[in-house]
């Protein structure tokens, strides 16, 4: 006489779950150890990171896998509790359906962590077909063929869709494989190189160990082997410590104590469930190990934070000294020698162009015309460096108002074209019609111009000077193009830096600073635009390109 599934129940003398999960039906000595520790520490990192950086994809998507992966393992976990067969045929499909989505988001998560990025379109597109079998089909006999109520196994027959699944889950894997490969050998940076590395490996490991907890299992039909390779899950959650920690990819240093605390507890918690006390010991001795390596690693970690804080707070005590000093001297160089050689200037002036002081003497005026050139480029100069080291800390507020550029270019250029011709150089200048109308400060913008003038003029020994304005769409062009010096590939990556100065340049101007380029940078940045400065190379000439944005 055939039985019903109630009789089947009773004959079997299964134990009735309470909160789905507990129940003397689990047979495996450690099935809550290796579901519970991988399931709420996984989680609560990814929950941890998710929160320090929502707006990141590398933590969206790695919070989306982890939550697969505990849905998985919850839902496992009933499976091996329950006494229902309806139970086991529910959530044993949901569990088929999810295993491949595991697999997808860890491909997600490894493009948006080394690329920055999601997959292409194709990419998506070749992904969604190759899981939509596993959820049309989730509800039918191509999953579960039917419930085995025979010899008490309570377990599912599993149809072809399994075997499907694992197939992509191979695929999924081999693409990870590759991708990080690939990744790995274009970088020419080490570090880069380093964490594509370690990344591509914990991913590997982690998908290999889920792999024998469900995979292996079904394969083999012996699901108590696959609780082992759980145990390697968290093996990749150390490995994304170490990147947080070393490389502070989520920017999230103290994530190895959260995980410490939560591991610890969930361990704990997993003993209560173990009823052989051999496989007490076993957890235990094993929970012991764990924490003795986590444990000091954790200790340095700690240690070497307190050095690297002592040394900081060491430093920005020499700092603040040295800030104090400075703040010092630069109120001496701008309210004493600045004006001592404002007034020295005014001397000078007064000698060439004031009627009261009478004539000078044919021989003298070439002696005060050079003092007086030597005294403004002085008074520039400090000034220059005032603003720069202003500009540099922050204290320095522009007047940001509506200026025409053209006339600004033009009047510098008025003033400049004697001083190209007692070089002997041909200054020439080609404005293109059009607006030239922008916002910002007037003084420090002609300040810029004039400084990039005055360097083509200084280190330009032959030749001449040719400067262009033109306005493209929203910005404004200012090119100046000489036949001077040139500038070396040694010096081109130092140029608008302190102390970008070359050989040549010196042999030319021996009170070259380079602070005259960094100023130029500093207003133009400030102003939203850009410069940068081209040369063939030495004695090849230079040219420098300025953009600014129009009003």
């Amino acid at each position: 006489m055939e039985r019903t599934v109630a009789e089947y129940i009773q004959m079997c003398e299964w134990d009735s779950a309470s909160l789905l999960i507990f129940s003397d039906n689990v047979f495996g000595i450690l099935v809550y150890y290796s579901h519970l520790l991988p399931l709420i520490v996984s989680l609560i990192f990814a929950l941890f990171i998710f929160f320090k950086n929502p707006k990141l994809l590398t933590t969206r998507w790695f919070l989306i896998t982890i939550i697969l992966l505990s849905i998985w393992l919850f839902f496992d976990l009933i499976l091996w509790a329950t006494e229902k067969p309806s139970f086991t045929m529910f959530f044993w499909s949901i569990v088929n359906m999810i295993e491949p989505m595991i697999y997808a988001g860890m491909l997600f998560f490894m493009y948006a962590f080394v690329d920055g990025k999601s997959l292409s379109f194709k990419q998506k597109l070749i992904v969604f077909i190759l899981l939509l079998p596993t959820v049309i089909l989730a509800p039918t006999n191509w999953n579960l063929s039917f419930y085995d109520l025979t010899n008490c196994w309570r377990e599912a027959i599993e149809g072809p869709l399994p075997y499907y699944s694992y197939a992509i889950e191979l695929i999924f894997t081999l693409w990870i494989i590759v991708f990080g490969l690939h990744r790995f050998f274009e970088n020419r940076n080490s570090t880069e190189k380093i964490k594509i590395f370690l990344i591509t490996i914990g991913a590997v490991f982690f998908l290999l160990s889920f792999a024998m907890g469900n995979v292996i299992g079904s394969l083999l039909v012996d699901w108590e082997i696959g609780q082992y390779g759980l145990f390697g899950i968290p093996i990749f959650v150390a490995v994304l410590s170490y990147l947080i920690v070393k490389y502070n990819a989520f920017n999230a240093k103290l994530i190895a104590t959260e995980i410490l605390i939560s591991g610890l507890w969930v361990l704990t918690l997993a003993v209560l469930f173990l009823r052989n006390i051999a496989t007490v010991r076993v957890v235990v001795f094993i929970t012991l190990i764990l924490f003795t390596i986590l444990g000091y690693l954790l200790i340095r970690s700690v240690r070497r934070e307190v050095e690297q804080r002592e040394q900081i707070e060491k430093l920005a005590m020499e700092l603040q000294i040295a800030n104090n000093g400075q703040t010092n001297l630069m109120h001496i160089i701008n309210h004493q020698i600045k004006s001592y050689m404002t007034k020295a200037r005014y001397i000078y002036d007064a000698l060439l162009h004031d009627e009261d002081y009478g004539p000078i003497s044919e021989t003298a005026k070439p002696i005060v015309e050079k003092g007086y050139r030597e005294m403004t480029d002085a008074v520039n100069f400090v000034q220059n460096f005032l603003t720069a080291s202003n500009i540099e800390r922050g204290t320095f507020i522009y007047d940001m108002q509506p200026l025409d550029f053209k006339n600004i270019v033009t009047k510098v250029f008025e003033e400049h074209k004697d001083i190209a011709k007692e070089k002997g150089l041909a200054l020439e200048i080609a404005v293109e019609e059009g607006d030239y109308t922008m916002k910002g400060d007037a003084g420090q913008i002609a300040q810029v111009v004039k400084n990039l003038i005055d360097n083509s003029i200084k280190y330009t020994r032959t030749g001449g000077i040719k400067i262009s304005l033109d306005r493209k769409d929203n910005k404004i062009i200012f090119v100046i193009k000489d036949t001077g010096v040139g500038i070396s590939d040694e010096l081109k990556p130092r140029l608008f830096t302190k102390g970008g100065v070359g050989k040549d340049s010196l042999r030319i101007n021996v009170n070259s600073t380079g602070f005259g380029l960094v100023f130029v940078k500093d207003v133009v940045n400030a102003h939203h635009g850009r410069v940068s400065a081209e040369s063939a190379g030495p004695n090849k000439g230079s040219t420098f390109y300025m953009e600014l944005p129009v009003a």
